[in-house]
């Protein structure tokens, strides 16, 4: 029974790293189907992941893509929403072009291999 809870702990704790980790790839993502705000990026991440993340973490992650010019903010009436640029666009295009080598790189860190640069 420990075993199995030292598990789901140590699964745990990796997931939500992970999702924080690629906290920006997961927001160019969403971004993909429609203009978002903050409090959006918040529901999807809870719906999607079920996991809740900091208004702080999620306000702090959309201005460092913005000052990277990976989204635009505007305002929709009284709401700021978020855009992909053409440059964030072309990042997560690159991205989703490399996810067999991302999930290629994981598997070799989890498993303990040696790590190729290519």
């Amino acid at each position: 029974m420990e075993r199995r809870s030292m598990e789901k702990d140590a699964f745990e704790k990796m997931r939500r790293r992970l999702i924080m980790d690629f906290l920006d790839v997961i927001f160019l993502r969403a971004l993909m189907s429609r203009p978002m705000g903050g409090h959006d990026f918040i529901a999807f991440i809870s719906k999607r992941f079920d996991t809740l993340i900091s208004s702080g973490t999620v306000y702090s992650t959309l201005y460092s893509m913005e000052r990277q010019g990976l989204i635009e903010g505007g305002r929709l009436r009284a709401k700021r929403v978020y855009t992909l640029t053409p440059k964030g666009k072309e990042t997560i295009n690159a991205v989703s072009k490399t996810e067999e080598k991302i999930l290629s790189t994981l598997a070799n860190i989890l498993a303990g291999r040696r790590l190729s640069g290519s």
